[in-house]
Formats: structure tokens, C-alpha cells, sequence
């Protein structure tokens, strides 16, 4: 069986941000109002326990802006991310080494915009989203690398976890994985390239 590659979405494949088509004024409140006063409802959002509709509601409420202005800007942004052509091209062609698993903490927004609009399904084997399964990369010492791997068939010590999370690469260095720590200076097209170079070289 082939050996998983793991890689993560927000800031390793992506960085671009929700709302970031708003108003300045009205981009940093809501970063203010989410990502800084109410990082726990964020959270939530990401096990699944709130949609994303509340979370607009709760915005449209907070800033003064009709929902459907904010809610529009929302999906279209979603649908709108920026990943690099060249970067799913090489995941893409990976697949005859490997399992591709875009693994990530993230929102409902992700899997029903995002997903189908950039068509990540072509380019991945497996998509885990933390809002579809209530489970976070580092819950319980990360098993949920253990169950993917396992039900592949494969083995946690030929896997590869591509992320920007210092905290997921030390889970999965300790369950026996092999990391690529994603920077600015070493982003994930670096990661993709080197790993591309092994192959050839083996």
C-alpha cells in the first residue's frame, strides 16, 4: 500500500482570508470581534457546533451591515480562495507515490464552498475537515492520523505531514511521522519540489 501524504489548508496551501473583500474598516473589526474577542466561538465553529450563517448573523449584528451583505462577501470569498495551480499540479501528480489527504481545522464554509468551487476533490484522495468530524489534528494525541492510517492500509512511519502548525508536526513527529515544518522561506511549493527530487533520486 502507498505511504499518505498529509497536507494542511489554511496557511499551508492557502492564505488567503475570510471577509478579506470587505471594507478595511470593517475586515479588522470583524478579525477584532472573531479572531481576537471570541476565539472560542471560533473554535466551536470548527467542531462543528455552529454554522456559518450564525457566525454572519452574529457579525451582521456586531458591525451594523445588513446579512445578506455580509453573507455574500463571505461565500464569494470563500468560492474565491487562492492556491497555486502549480502546487495542486504537483499534489496531483504525487498520487502515484502516494495517498494525498488535505487534512485541516476548519470550517462547515470549507467543505460546501470552498471544496466544489476549487474542485480540491480532483487533487486530493481524501479530504478531513474538523467540522465534519468534531475532531481536531491534535485531539487525543492526534489518533485521527492513526485511524486514516490504518484504514489505508498504510503505515504512521512512511506518512508525511505537510503543515504550518508547530503543534500538528510535533504530534505527528511523536506518533513515528515524518513533518515538513511550511514557512514563508520554505512554503509548501519548496516542501512539494524536495519531495519530488527523493523520488527521483530513489
Amino acid at each position: 500500500m502507498k505511504p499518505i501524504l498529509f497536507i494542511d489548508f489554511d496557511g499551508t496551501l492557502c492564505h488567503d482570508r475570510f471577509w478579506r473583500s470587505i471594507d478595511a474598516d470593517s475586515f479588522e473589526k470583524i478579525q477584532n470581534f472573531l479572531f481576537g474577542e471570541n476565539k472560542s466561538i471560533v473554535n466551536e465553529w470548527m467542531r462543528g457546533i455552529h454554522s456559518s450563517e450564525h457566525i454572519n448573523q452574529l457579525i451582521s449584528k456586531e458591525l451594523n451591515i445588513p446579512f445578506e451583505n455580509v453573507w455574500d462577501i463571505f461565500v464569494t470569498d470563500c468560492e474565491n480562495m487562492n492556491i497555486s495551480s502549480d502546487v495542486l499540479n504537483r499534489i496531483e501528480n504525487l498520487k502515484k507515490n502516494f495517498y494525498t489527504i488535505l487534512i485541516t481545522d476548519n470550517m462547515d464554509c470549507f467543505t460546501r464552498f470552498t471544496v466544489p468551487a476549487l474542485k480540491l476533490n480532483s487533487f486530493f484522495d481524501l479530504i478531513i475537515n474538523s467540522f465534519d468530524n468534531k475532531k481536531f489534528k491534535n485531539d487525543n494525541d492526534g489518533d485521527i492520523f492513526l485511524q486514516i492510517v490504518k484504514e489505508r492500509g498504510s503505515k504512521i512511519e512512511d506518512s508525511i505531514l505537510m503543515d504550518n502548525s508547530k503543534g500538528a508536526c510535533a504530534t505527528f513527529s511523536e506518533l513515528g511521522g515524518m513533518t515538513r515544518f511550511v514557512t514563508s522561506d520554505e512554503p509548501l511549493a519548496f516542501w512539494l519540489e524536495n519531495l519530488e527530487n527523493e523520488l527521483v533520486k530513489s
